[in-house]
């Protein structure tokens, strides 16, 4: 087996850039995946330096530098629902830094004239205002302080030419996650008092990015690395595992299209001028399916998604409540709705990936209000009528949580004074004010869940069928009944 680095394997130079915050699996797998195979076709010419955002990692780092950053994506999954494998082997990295080690050369590459872009995913509590962060250190605590300092150098180094500017994509996992960081790094430079110049060249020629990511990646695969090492012919201990599918939103103005061209090599970028409406749509139709078919599978015994889709009922159930109940009440043609909603749900068959509903079901009542309380509400005030599918999916998600399901061993992991209040107020012989009761916990919902005439009520004759029939007659019924067909 041979050795990963460039005595082995042909990698090109190239310029640096891009800055990345961030060395985990999920940029490597999705990002830098993208970017190589946009090098590969000569669309673009880009190298990444790659910046830890914390201090520590040099055991990660001492393996990026014996492998010279060389790494391989394998990618399995699903396409037109036969399975696909991808590998790649990745050469956009050029190296990896700790700025808290080596600032110097940290400060080196934000000041260099070739850097066009900073990439960062620095997880949901990256980006976050720390007031009284040190833009002064070396470097600043939290991200948007070091991206504030960061700038400033920038600006100063280049006399405020707009030209020397930069694109910043953000990844992380928070609503509106490029604007927050330019609200914040607007807000150290107001309350460290630095030039109104300054602050005007943010403003004007660095350009913020919101963005939604979509890719699994579950990271190394330490389960059976040797046999995958075999099959790549080389000690890579940098490999990632994802799923085959990928999507990626980036909301903003029309300059990354031009200077960020991915889709131009084939891969699913979609560039838009507001991501919103996209997010939208993504959370109802994949996150929504998610959170209804967790509660109502672990009461079947499942405990992966695709052995969940495995079960033609749970299949059936899914499928008509986004084709009935979810895509109508999406403002989109009908039938592009329709193709999107198909690659998405083809990603619960994947045979490849572990999808755990237990880990699916982490905060699930939060979820469900996010994500499937919106389709409930569209369904009575746009079109008049209930959605019973969405509404049985409630059910189900009370009674798993409310200790009186058949899936005994399962712990609700979710904000636990609510989940003690739905224990505690549970009562077998009068469902209807329970279930009453818990949809009007204020404390427990941002929205009303009682302003939606007969909800309650048919929320509450759910659970009493799931809990007199159990879990797989209940589905079974709500499937067959004319009502729920028919919507």
């Amino acid at each position: 087996m041979k050795e990963l680095n460039k005595k082995s394997v042909d990698k090109p130079a190239l310029p640096i850039r891009i800055l990345q915050f961030g060395e985990g699996n999920f940029l490597r797998a999705f990002v830098d995946w993208m970017i190589d195979k946009a090098n590969a076709q000569g669309v673009m010419n880009h190298g990444i330096a790659v910046v830890q955002p914390i201090p520590g990692g040099e055991f990660v780092r001492s393996i990026f530098d014996k492998q010279d950053c060389l790494y391989h994506v394998y990618l399995e999954g699903i396409k037109h629902k036969k399975p696909i494998k991808e590998v790649s082997l990745v050469k956009s990295i050029v190296e990896v830094i700790n700025p808290y080690d080596n600032y110097a050369e940290y400060e080196r590459l934000i000041l260099s004239s070739d850097l066009e872009m900073i990439i960062s995913n620095t997880t949901e509590a990256g980006i976050r205002y720390e007031d009284g962060d040190n833009l002064a250190a070396l470097p600043p605590k939290s991200f948007p302080a070091k991206m504030t300092a960061l700038l400033h150098k920038r600006w100063q180094k280049f006399n405020g030419d707009a030209e020397k500017g930069l694109l910043i994509i953000c990844c992380e996992l928070i609503e509106n996650n490029g604007s927050t960081l330019r609200e914040y790094v607007l807000q150290h430079a107001h309350s460290n008092q630095l030039e109104s110049e300054f602050i005007a060249w943010v403003e004007n020629s660095c350009h913020f990015y919101d963005t939604l990511v979509d890719r699994i990646v579950p990271g190394f695969p330490k389960e059976n690395i040797d046999l995958i090492k075999q099959e790549l012919g080389f000690d890579d201990n940098l490999v990632v595992k994802g799923e085959y599918f990928h999507v990626w939103a980036i909301g903003g103005d029309s300059i990354i299209r031009e200077k960020f061209p991915l889709d131009k090599a084939g891969l699913n970028v979609l560039f838009m001028s507001d991501i919103r409406p996209f997010r939208t749509k993504k959370v109802r139709i994949l996150n929504g399916s998610h959170t209804a078919m967790v509660p109502v599978a672990l009461q079947m015994g499942c405990a992966t998604v695709m052995e969940a889709f495995n079960k033609p009922e749970i299949e059936k159930y899914i499928m008509k409540m986004v084709d009935n109940e979810a895509l109508p009440m999406i403002d989109e043609d009908p039938a592009e709705l329709k193709t999107f909603a198909a690659k998405i749900l083809e990603r619960f068959y994947n045979p490849y990936l572990k999808h755990y509903l237990k880990d699916i079901a982490l905060n699930s009542i939060s979820k469900w209000e996010t994500r499937n309380f919106p389709t409930v509400s569209d369904n009575y005030k746009k079109a008049g009528k209930p959605a019973p599918l969405v509404t049985f999916s409630f059910a189900a998600l009370l009674t798993l949580y409310s200790g009186h399901s058949q899936a005994t061993d399962f712990v609700p992991n979710d904000t636990p004074e609510f989940v003690e209040f739905i224990r505690k107020s549970f009562d077998r012989n009068n469902i209807k004010a329970w279930v009453s009761s818990v949809c009007g916990n204020r404390q427990m919902w941002k929205e009303d869940f009682l302003q939606i005439p007969d909800f309650a009520a048919e929320l509450a004759a759910d659970v009493e069928l799931i809990l007199e029939k159990g879990m797989e007659s209940a589905l079974k019924t709500i499937l067959n009944s004319q009502f729920s067909i028919n919507r």
